[in-house]
């Protein structure tokens, strides 16, 4: 028998994400390749946990994570999920086929080159479309443009709220690793959502100054990533990754200090970093990046546990998360 998650709705749109996603990074080859056989087990592992929330982009396994995304749920019914994928990056042989990527493993040739005009977009829709092997696109967003804010806006938005208007895509979206270019999106687009990854975990709350009241004020939904801030949240050690980058001695021993509340409530660090985020009333979902079946139940899992109101207080009290912060 299927689980099942609360659904949330997107903006003002009609399409609902289950609290809990999955991001398809790791399934793309994300540090370490992924067999095909793995992927499908994880991403079918998912479906009967009860996720009906997908994203992914071009960029992640330089096409391989929306190949395998796209000939997964085409087993499934079109009705029953949200497809999020991204623009910003068209995949284009490079020169010289001979480096290896720095990031994703065992993947096509293809290497990512940027490109937020509006007619690159209509070329990257198209061939995700294609790569997916879909006709219908519900979330699509323009992805971490950090140094082409102008070209984002004035081309890659233009093409993605034209699409919304015509039909052809069901809500409007940006995904980065900073709040503050997302602020500034939600005050000169309509955006439907964003996808914040990183910038509100329980480690760090920067995004509560501007960017989640302006998305409550404006009914932009919030989708979150990066919940164990690239693992440190996940195993506060020596040699722990913050920001994809090895982590300080301060981050790893603020990790640590949260990781002593939690165990003092009986509820493992990792349970209180991924429920962490959906209190607050701008985030709709939380995605897990997972490359096997058993971590998409243990995530789940730790998703489902309970965690009392103590704990969160305490964390308050501690000074260990800002007291403005929203909490179950």
């Amino acid at each position: 028998m299927e689980e099942k998650f609360e659904k949330r709705r997107l903006g003002t749109t009609v399409l609902e994400a289950t609290a809990l996603g999955l991001g398809t990074t790791a399934i793309g080859g994300l540090y370490s390749a992924t067999s095909e056989s793995a992927a499908e087990e994880t991403m079918e592992t998912a479906w009967k946990l009860g996720v009906r929330f997908f994203d992914s982009a071009p960029q992640y396994g330089n096409g391989m994570a929306e190949q395998r995304l796209g000939a997964f749920l085409k087993t499934k019914p079109r009705g029953d999920y949200v497809l999020c994928t991204k623009v910003g990056r068209l995949l284009r042989l490079p020169e010289n086929t001979q480096g290896e990527d720095a990031y994703y493993k065992g993947t096509p040739p293809e290497r990512p080159v940027f490109d937020f005009s509006y007619d690159g977009v209509m070329t990257s829709v198209e061939e995700s479309l294609k790569r997916l092997d879909t006709d219908r696109i519900d979330v699509l967003h323009i992805h971490d443009p950090d140094n082409h804010y102008a070209q984002a806006i004035d081309g890659a938005y233009k093409a993605l709220d034209r699409l919304r208007s015509d039909g052809t895509i069901g809500a409007v979206g940006a995904g980065m690793n900073q709040s503050e270019m997302l602020a500034e999106f939600a005050r000169n687009g309509n955006f439907d959502c964003f996808l914040l990854a990183g910038r509100y975990t329980l480690l760090e709350q920067g995004a509560l100054r501007e960017l989640l009241p302006l998305c409550v004020k404006k009914n932009i939904s919030i989708i979150i990533g990066g919940v164990y801030n690239s693992g440190i949240l996940a195993n506060p050690a020596a040699g722990a990754k913050f920001n994809y980058q090895d982590a300080d001695k301060d981050l790893i021993e603020h990790a640590l200090k949260l990781e002593a509340v939690c165990l003092r409530h009986g509820v493992p660090l990792k349970a209180a970093a991924i429920q962490f985020p959906l209190a607050h009333p701008a985030i709709a979902t939380v995605l897990t990046g997972v490359r096997s079946p058993e971590e998409m139940i243990e995530n789940a899992a730790l998703f489902r546990q309970e965690i009392p109101a103590a704990l969160w207080q305490e964390l308050k009290a501690e000074g260990l998360i800002s007291a403005e912060t929203p909490t179950a």
